[in-house]
This record gives structure tokens, C-alpha cells and sequence, in this order.
């Protein structure tokens, strides 16, 4: 495992790669002895001096839930990351191109917990019952470390890739709608580009949800009441560049858009 000082050199440089929307060798090129767990501990320390600075968490994301995302990044474990309260914009938004890096974007679900959820052994049913309602969102991928060759521990260190979420206006209780069959229609200036159901992750979103409740307390921390849970991409990832216009249908879910300036 890493020692202390390397953890937060770590830190640092991809505190300073989001600072300056920049990219950096991978980790695990310099340390291939870098562990899950330190990735965790890097992206903590970076979590940690955000708040420090005035940041507010809103959330947790989690990643790598599909088989389309797993084989389009060739990682087949999930991960999670935080999202802070300046990461979130409304369906309609006009998102700063050159605010984020190898600039990507998925197709999710957001669970927003009416109670606290925590582990061990918390199922798919305990992650419903404390759901207060499902929106439709898009992630936004922001890399700071070079693409090829990473692997889980690089991701994770990055804070599994998260730039910012676009979050729609439809709200629904769980029991409302056939969660697993809700679909995502995903285009770019008017072309479809991806589709997908939502039972693309893990079988039906909220085990996403309540896989992260058991991952937390691992970590010895715990999901909030009114925290945002993005469950993992039902989709590959879709390149975006200057300019785009990003639409996506959930049908029963309703629509949600975004366009980068």
C-alpha cells in the first residue's frame, strides 16, 4: 500500500488537474503496487480539502454498474465518487465545455433517500424503501488521467471520473414505475447515438443503490438522508465536443437535455 505523503501527493496533483482542466499520467504507471484501497484513500484526501475549501456534498456517484460500461472501459468492478453542490445543473443547462476533461456522457437514474441507508447486508428492497423519489439524469465524465491503460485504481483515485450531473424534471416514487425498463434514448445533435434499459445495471438500478450503502461501510461512513445517488450509466459513454446538443428520452421518466458552450 501507499504511504501517507504519496497519498496526498496524489491528491494534490489531481486537485491541480481539475484546477487547471488538465490530464496526468496514470497512477498505476508510477505505482503499480497502488492499491483499491489507496485509490479510496487518495480520492478521501481530495474529498476532504474540498470541503475544507466550502464545497457541499450533495451525493455519491456510482460507476462501472453495466456490462456496456465495463466492456467500454474494460474495468469490471464498481466504483464510487462524491458530487458536490456546484456539480449540479438543470435540464436545459449550457455546460462550460472547458470546465471538464475527456468530456463524456451517460445515461442514469438518480436516487434521492428520504432516510439513511447504511451496511452491511442492506438489499435491494431496504434501497427502495428508503428512496424518496427517481429522477432521470445525465452524468457528465471529466478525466484527469490519461485514458489508456488505466484501470480501476486510477479511476477511482480520480473520483470515478465524475464532472457533474444533469439532473431532469420528471419525479417519481419507486413504486410509481417499472424502474429496470425505463429507457435511455441518448443523442447528439439530433442523431441517437446510444439506447439502453435501466436493468442494464446490476438488474434493476437500486441494487446499485444498496451495493454503495454496503461498499460505505466498508469506509465506516453511511448514504444521508437527501443525498442524490447516480446508480451507474445503461449506456456506453458518448464522446461530446464544443457545441453539442445532448438530448436523452427516459419515456415514463420524461426528457432531459444539456448543450456544451
Amino acid at each position: 500500500m501507499l504511504d501517507a505523503d504519496t497519498i496526498a501527493q496524489i491528491a494534490a496533483e489531481l486537485a491541480e488537474a481539475d484546477r487547471t482542466h488538465g490530464v496526468i499520467p496514470r497512477i498505476t504507471a508510477r505505482w503499480p503496487e497502488a492499491t483499491v484501497e489507496d485509490a479510496y484513500a487518495i480520492q478521501g484526501v481530495w474529498r476532504d480539502r474540498n470541503l475544507a475549501a466550502g464545497r457541499t456534498l450533495v451525493g455519491r456517484k456510482i460507476g462501472l454498474t453495466s456490462k456496456a460500461m465495463q466492456h467500454a472501459t474494460g474495468i469490471t468492478e464498481p466504483d464510487y465518487g462524491v458530487m458536490f453542490d456546484d456539480t449540479v445543473y438543470p435540464s436545459g443547462s449550457e455546460i462550460p465545455f472547458d470546465h471538464f476533461s475527456n468530456v463524456r456522457i451517460e445515461v442514469e437514474l438518480a436516487f434521492v433517500l428520504r432516510t439513511a441507508l447504511e451496511g452491511p447486508g442492506c438489499t435491494l428492497e431496504d434501497a427502495l424503501a428508503a428512496t424518496d423519489h427517481v429522477v432521470p439524469a445525465l452524468e457528465v465524465l471529466n478525466s484527469h488521467i490519461e485514458l489508456e491503460g488505466r484501470t480501476i485504481v486510477d479511476t477511482i483515485s480520480d473520483n470515478a471520473a465524475y464532472g457533474a450531473m444533469v439532473l431532469g424534471d420528471t419525479r417519481r416514487r419507486p413504486d410509481e414505475v417499472d424502474l429496470p425498463w425505463v429507457p435511455g434514448v441518448l443523442a447528439r445533435n439530433g442523431e441517437v447515438e446510444e439506447t439502453g434499459v435501466a436493468a442494464g445495471v446490476l438488474g434493476h438500478p437500486a441494487t446499485g443503490v444498496a451495493w454503495l450503502a454496503n461498499k460505505l461501510h466498508q469506509h465506516g461512513a453511511r448514504l444521508e438522508a437527501g443525498e442524490i445517488i447516480l446508480a451507474g450509466s445503461f449506456t456506453r459513454p458518448m464522446w461530446v465536443q464544443r457545441g453539442d446538443g445532448v438530448r436523452c428520452d427516459y419515456g415514463p421518466m420524461g426528457v432531459v437535455t444539456c448543450r456544451f458552450v
